[in-house]
């Protein structure tokens, strides 16, 4: 499929740079019968039927979003996978002046990574100079948010987006976006599931920064998509399978 076959007009006025508050108001979709309807994100219990199973991910955003400097060059990078304990392939703007060896500082001096590598479009391999087990906690104080570039690009980040781009589902880091589809769930949505029957399965996903790249192939078997690392558990599974041999639905949010 030529990718030109998905281009569409996004209005800016329809690109939400902050959520809806309370979250479960945002606007949604809803596509049946072969017409459209608009509603809420609120409304989803009455849309499904007891037994159907709702399949979260439970990952959590680390703040891999980083602003250091090498000697007098400002230099942006967005960590994206994980390599070692203390090495993270990041992607870096100015790549064209950054070379192997280079040092970067980062958080006013308190972190310091070495470029290991170079790769294609903008990446690089930084080793930290810090002992294993000491790189997380100096994320969390230095690091930032990484928004997506439809937003980061209309507004800065804030400290409530450390709030606002995180799942009420968080609990293991790893990745470098948030799970969005979930954004929207609160516990009193939760309620009106639980209340309504719904079950609920989780995985973890931890989503990558290949989410944030472009599509620069004109084909799409062309393009070159960046792996992520999920797990599944066998209870899980079993739990899915169970539902689809009553016949219930299985419902992926957040799942990318």
């Amino acid at each position: 499929m030529r990718v030109s076959d998905f281009d569409f007009e996004l209005p800016e006025s329809s690109i939400a740079l902050h959520p809806a508050n309370p979250r479960d108001s945002a606007r949604m979709l809803v596509v049946r019968g072969g017409g459209l309807e608009d509603s809420r994100v609120s409304d989803l219990p009455g849309l499904l039927n007891p037994g159907d199973v709702l399949v979260f991910n439970d990952t959590k955003v680390i703040l891999a979003q980083l602003y250091g400097r090498r000697g007098e060059m400002n230099v942006e990078c967005n960590l994206h996978k994980r390599e070692t304990p203390v090495s993270w392939r990041a992607f870096a703007k100015k790549t064209k002046r950054l070379k192997e060896g280079d040092e970067i500082v980062f958080g006013e001096g308190r972190l310091r990574a070495r470029i290991a590598e170079k790769g294609e479009e903008g990446e690089i391999l930084l080793e930290f100079d810090l002992r294993p087990g000491e790189l997380e906690p100096m994320l969390a104080e230095i690091g930032l948010m990484p928004l997506p570039p439809y937003i980061a690009s209309k507004r800065g980040i804030t400290e409530k987006d450390k709030e606002d781009y995180q799942t009420i589902f968080a609990a293991r880091d790893g990745a470098v976006a948030a799970p969005t589809a979930s954004l929207h769930y609160t516990e009193k949505l939760l309620a009106a599931c639980d209340a309504r029957g719904l079950k609920r399965v989780t995985l973890t996903l931890h989503v990558g920064a290949g989410t944030f790249l472009p599509v620069k192939a004109d084909d799409t078997k062309d393009h070159k998509m960046h792996a992520e690392w999920g797990q599944i558990t066998p209870e899980a599974a079993a739990q899915l399978n169970a539902v689809r041999s009553a016949g219930g639905r299985i419902v992926a949010v957040g799942t990318t």
